[in-house]
């Protein structure tokens, strides 16, 4: 995965003008676009698309400084029909316009070019199950948030929050199957996991594939597939956050498995009476590598 990642980086400085098959790329590199573009923004901490756009941008300045080309020939280069776009996306990465760069001459804001390298360090003990799972249904409320990546997401507890008890005692008695209990479910994720992207959050449990779901409820829909379950205990939600940056950083890159498209679910197994502390599994859907 590491060497992929870093071919992965090779080839987006081969087309800083030019457009490339991400997909026909992973293909390539004997792994998926999916858990390509997962792997990418869990390392470094930003999308494949925003890096692309940090580096294009990166190198685009050097050439308004230099000011061999007119600032639409550079627009244009870079993939911008207009100088008016080309700007807005130089401004949001360098905090000045071409023109004002230009004159100045800088400074603006480089991008490194990022290189992954693995560290197997074992620091990081994960209690960690694979599971044949077969086809389920997930049911309860749905609503569409965007993603946090650090903290408690607002969002999600407001929809929570806005619960009554009973619809809590009436969805765990629907409850049947693996994985068990109230779960915290997010679907439609963005490839990339960019903060803030929107995604469906599920408040609910999982049932049997056969089982219906009352018409006030929402239903996900989960083929038959392999599971990687992580088991984590500690403060919340910290604990389960620092698991899902551990399965980039040292799971996956050590272990034949990847990433496949499908719901991340988080089953509470117990917790303090406030939430401080819990203990979970995060059942991620896998394939093998």
């Amino acid at each position: 995965m590491i060497a992929a990642l870093n071919r992965l980086v090779d080839l987006v400085e081969e087309h800083l003008t030019a457009e490339f098959d991400i997909g026909g790329t992973a293909r390539a590199l004997g792994t998926t676009e999916y858990h390509l573009r997962r792997m990418f923004s869990s390392l470094p901490g930003m999308p494949l698309s925003e890096y692309v756009r940090r580096r294009r941008m990166t190198v685009a300045a050097g050439e308004v400084v230099r000011g061999e080309r007119d600032l639409l020939a550079i627009a244009v280069r870079y993939g911008y029909g207009s100088t008016e776009a080309f700007g807005r996306a130089f401004r949001a990465v360098h905090g000045a316009s071409p023109g004002e760069v230009r004159r100045a001459g800088g400074p603006p804001r480089a991008q490194p070019q990022v290189r992954f390298r693995l560290t197997v360090e074992g620091s990081t003990p994960m209690d960690t199950r694979i599971v044949e799972r077969s086809a389920f249904r997930l049911i309860g409320h749905a609503a569409r948030v965007p993603l946090v990546h650090q903290g408690t997401n607002p969002h999600i507890e407001r929809h929570i929050a806005a619960l009554p008890e009973e619809a809590h005692v009436r969805l765990k008695a629907l409850a049947g199957g693996e994985p068990g209990g109230l779960l915290q479910v997010c679907d439609d994720l963005d490839p990339d996991s960019a903060e803030g992207s929107e995604l469906t959050y599920l408040h609910g449990v999982a049932v049997s594939p056969d089982t219906p779901a009352p018409d006030d409820l929402d239903a996900i829909e989960v083929p038959a597939g392999t599971w990687a379950v992580f088991r984590t205990e500690g403060p919340h939600p910290q604990a389960l956050q620092t698991a899902w940056a551990t399965t980039a950083t040292e799971w996956f890159p050590a272990n034949p498995w990847r990433l496949r498209a499908g719901p991340s679910i988080v089953a509470v197994l117990a917790r303090t009476t406030d939430f401080r502390t819990a203990t979970c599994e995060l059942w991620l859907p896998v394939e093998a590598g």
